[in-house]
């Protein structure tokens, strides 16, 4: 399964999911997180860093990845904004509520079912 994480404000954000994603035992164990770059905009240059992409593996656990998600957020000095997207479905973590992480955590859920059942037939 792929997914793309964005955190606004993007900057130095962005690589602190990262670092912390990376360094969760379960998610490092089950999948793979990576910086990804969009092509640059009419008028800019070069490329910007503003996505992360998970592609997650046998074991991974949805629960356990919105959990981190929202225990990061958590430490973050600065009001931030992640948005998590598989396929169609897209859903944000603001306040990191239960039932913001119980949202994603379905999100995530349906968007494995999704994939389980695309390659079966």
């Amino acid at each position: 399964m792929r997914v793309e994480i964005r955190v606004e404000p993007t900057d130095d954000e962005l690589r602190s999911l990262l670092t912390w994603l990376r360094r969760d035992p379960d998610i490092r164990r089950t999948a793979s997180v990576e910086m990804c770059e969009q092509p640059p905009r009419e008028g800019e240059m070069g490329t910007v860093a503003d996505i992360l992409q998970l592609v997650t593996e046998n074991g991974w656990s949805a629960a356990n990845f919105a959990l981190t998600l929202a225990a990061w957020k958590q430490t973050r000095p600065q009001a931030s904004r992640v948005t998590v997207r598989h396929e169609e479905l897209v859903d944000a973590l603001t306040d990191c509520s239960d039932e913001q992480i119980a949202r994603i955590t379905r999100l995530l859920q349906e968007g494995g079912q999704n994939d389980e059942e695309g390659s079966a037939g």
